[in-house]
């Protein structure tokens, strides 16, 4: 986890996607073309939230969030996801 020089404004969070999976349950290898985009990641910044919504997720967080959720974006050769905050499902 690194610390981003970034801040997401209001109810947005940025999100480091886990890496997809190489290997099935059962051993067999994943091609490239067919692996799924991960539906998880540890929160790296979060915003201060709405004036009468506090934030309920913070940095260092695994969340589970949903399939075509968030804008994928790159900053400092690395790539997030920055999302609301109503996009996330659950922490992990």
């Amino acid at each position: 986890m690194s610390k981003l020089s970034i801040k997401p404004l209001a109810d947005r969070v940025i999100i480091e996607a886990a890496a997809a999976e190489q290997k099935t349950s059962g051993g067999i290898i994943i091609p490239d073309t067919a692996k799924e985009k991960p539906q998880k990641g540890i929160v790296v910044a979060v915003g201060n939230g709405k004036k009468d919504e506090p934030m309920t997720v913070k940095v260092g967080d695994n969340v589970l969030y949903g399939k075509y959720a968030g804008t994928e974006i790159t900053f400092e050769g690395k790539e997030y996801l920055i999302m609301k905050e109503a996009d996330i499902y659950a922490i992990v």
